[in-house]
């Protein structure tokens, strides 16, 4: 599995605190590759391609590299790693960015090993529509291809976005995006749409309310685990994408019910991120605190009635 975009996000408040102690915490590691990437290592092998600078923690490398991940596509260069500072508002929902440097991602062309071109699954982090597209013409014959994009490269990037569009089979993207990409409010029809230019699947993420899969046997809907204790939403998202390739690797099939089982397993694994700060949650996620979390979140959906 091959994932792109490696990041150093920092500085968030802790919402856990009343908003007059609300705390900031500085050079947090984050980053889609690494929740991503830690995320899917409890079911799989993960291979990484990325850039980071000469100040990103030998600590966290190591760390990857423990939990059966190829750093080998890490490329780390003079200067510092992407770097974002943002506020989340109380809802834990909304945020602001207050500032996001580049840095050495600024430069950035994915450059695969030798020995990640025969990846068969791959995972396209939410960067320019143009860098995925070059992944994708390095690796030689991929079973499934999964991309994230945003707001930025939908408005932005369009006509590159929809090159990408046309060579994936899996977009995981959330309700506002599906909205912008089609110009469509229902999302159903917005789904409807998607699919038609060129994915078979498509995952739609709605947050706290969970998510909706669509394809052509029919839509799923999962809820989102409740949790009385939220403290970084950081992640969430690429940690639902890992969890969700993980699971899929694990089984190597991808039809209708496998994507839901590698659904809930995904929110479960999205569930652990949002606990704890960064990256935390999940660098010693074992796989029996994953089951129990499973469980708990197919006991949401379970209508069977006991007499």
């Amino acid at each position: 599995m091959a994932f792109d975009d490696l990041q150093f996000p920092i500085a968030i408040p802790d919402p856990a605190q009343p908003a007059a102690q609300k705390k900031s915490f500085v050079d947090v590691v984050g980053g889609s590759a690494t929740y991503a990437a830690l995320s899917a290592s409890s079911y799989a092998p993960v291979r990484i391609v990325a850039v980071v600078g000469t100040d990103f923690p030998e600590e966290m490398l190591a760390r990857l590299q423990a939990r059966g991940v190829d750093t080998e596509g890490i490329d780390r260069i003079d200067g510092k790693t992407f770097r974002w500072v943002g506020r989340y508002h109380d809802d834990l929902v909304g945020r602001d960015s207050l500032d996001t440097q580049l840095n050495v991602f600024a430069d950035f062309r994915p450059r695969l090993p030798a020995s990640y071109k025969d990846s068969a699954l791959v995972l396209l982090g939410n960067i320019h529509p143009s860098l995925q597209l070059e992944v994708l013409d390095q690796v030689s014959a991929p079973e499934l291809v999964v991309a994230d994009t945003m707001n930025f490269w939908i408005s932005g990037e369009r006509d590159t976005l929809a090159k990408v569009l046309e060579r994936i089979d899996v977009l995981v993207i959330n309700d506002e995006e599906a909205r912008l990409l089609t110009g469509l409010h229902n999302v159903a029809q917005a789904a409807d749409q998607i699919l038609t230019l060129g994915p078979s699947k498509l995952i739609i993420k709605r947050g706290e309310h969970g998510c909706l899969y669509f394809d052509s046997e029919g839509v799923f809907a999962a809820p989102a685990l409740p949790l009385r204790q939220v403290h970084d939403p950081t992640g969430a998202g690429d940690s639902f994408a890992g969890g969700l390739m993980g699971y899929l690797a694990r089984g190597g099939k991808y039809d209708h019910n496998h994507f839901r089982q590698a659904i809930i397993h995904a929110t479960a694994t999205a569930s652990c991120c949002v606990e704890a700060l960064g990256t935390t949650g999940l660098a010693e996620l074992a796989s029996d605190g994953i089951d129990a979390r499973v469980q708990r979140v197919r006991a949401l959906i379970d209508i069977s009635l006991s007499s």
